[in-house]
């Protein structure tokens, strides 16, 4: 299974990354959620971004282009096998950044990737 990093966490249960934290989950897929909101989703606490994770497959992205320059070096530094760009959150400066340092920039929807059997 792969664990994966969700940026963008939220408690609402209205938001795609909520529903892609309990998809993953029941999937069986360990996640971490990482968010400004406070609470948890699918059973795990939403957390702050600190020290990059060593064990991380993907990152989803649920937050756009705009907020993302802020998360880039931590991202990096987690060293993910690849970074899903979900719609909304498509951003070509960062995918040649993802490129330049091995990690595969994917423009998709998680859910669907899931729900086809394709994550």
């Amino acid at each position: 299974m792969k664990k994966t990093l969700i940026i963008g966490a939220t408690p609402n249960a209205d938001r795609y990354a909520y529903r892609a934290a309990h998809m993953l989950t029941a999937k069986g897929h360990d996640i971490v959620n990482i968010g400004i909101k406070q609470g948890e989703v699918a059973g795990v606490k939403i957390q702050k971004p600190a020290q990059p994770f060593t064990d991380i497959d993907t990152v989803t992205l649920y937050i756009g282009p705009d907020l993302q320059p802020s998360y880039y070096d931590y991202i990096l530094e987690t060293k993910p096998k690849r970074v899903i760009f979900n719609p909304g959150t498509e951003n070509y400066e960062f995918e040649k950044m993802l490129d330049q340092h091995n990690i595969e920039p994917v423009q998709a929807c998680t859910l669907v990737l899931l729900s086809i059997g394709q994550y």
